[in-house]
């Protein structure tokens, strides 16, 4: 049997237990604020990146592995035996990483195949987890890969942010309408569509905003599988966990879980942004 690793960077945001149960090496994202670069879960725990994000008036700026950084992990695990490795990153419409992973596979011997998710958070550890049950079961890489790739189009996730300060701050919306937006308690729900993150919803309070994309994935199991669903978050555990117990009521027989989202999202998005993500089979 071949000797396979996976790779993926933090916009995973996967466990211990997960990493080594599924054979995962991680290459981290970064955040540089005006002091400097730091990298996601080896510079920066969550808590201290929420810190200085409320105490920094700039809004940080966030970055990719670099291509030497992946030479050098595609080298190690050459030295270790491996055949070959998949590469699963964030979305090409979020981050370079991707683009940054087929350059760097070009310029190494060690076989490396990088897959852009074309989202990020909780289906990336779906999709590495499925890939590992069909090797176990026989299947050639190039099968592996097309699976995956075809899980990338049935993977949904819609987040709400709490308000539109840090999507300012980042110059993705106007001074004049946050004011109006965090005045009139406006709440956008933003799902990814091709890979790139839409506004698909303006409505009023998260209530209404919640019911929205919770009504995206009862549309999905009607249509589809859906045996479990992610409440993700940017530092907001106690709302996700609100949102747990009330989709369980709900839908009795759907496993749910509560994942935060990477750093790298914060820093758009903003803290306390909520939201939904699985995959439909």
């Amino acid at each position: 049997m071949k000797k396979i690793a996976w790779i993926t960077d933090t916009a995973a945001q996967l466990d211990d237990a997960f990493i080594k149960k599924n054979n995962v090496h991680i290459l981290p994202l970064g955040v540089v604020f005006p002091e400097g670069s730091y990298r996601e879960s080896i510079d920066l725990t969550q808590e201290e990146f929420y810190e200085k994000l409320n105490t920094t008036p700039a809004s940080p700026k966030t970055s990719q592995p670099s291509i030497g950084e992946m030479l050098a992990l595609y080298e190690q695990l050459q030295v270790e035996g491996y055949d070959f490795a998949i590469a699963l990153h964030l979305s090409s419409g979020l981050s370079g990483t991707f683009d940054c992973a087929q350059a760097a596979s070009n310029m190494s011997d060690f076989s490396v195949y990088p897959i852009d998710s074309k989202i990020g958070s909780f289906p990336m550890g779906k999709m590495i987890e499925i890939g590992n049950e069909l090797f176990a079961s026989g299947k050639t890489v190039e099968e592996v890969i097309e699976t995956i790739n075809e899980l990338t189009s049935k993977s949904k996730l819609s987040f709400i942010p709490e308000n539109l300060n840090q999507l300012h701050k980042s110059g993705r919306v106007s001074g004049t309408k946050t004011f109006i937006s965090n005045l009139l308690n406006i709440k956008l729900v933003i799902s990814f569509q091709n890979g790139k993150p839409v506004t698909t919803e303006k409505v009023r309070s998260t209530k209404k905003a919640k019911m929205n994309v919770t009504s995206l994935l009862h549309e999905d199991m009607e249509n589809g599988s859906v045996p479990e669903v992610a409440v993700i978050h940017c530092n907001n555990a106690p709302d996700a966990e609100i949102w747990k117990t009330k989709l369980m009521q709900e839908f009795p027989t759907l496993k749910v879980q509560v994942v935060s989202l990477s750093v790298c999202v914060g820093a758009h998005a903003g803290e306390g942004t909520t939201g939904l993500s699985w995959i439909t089979y």
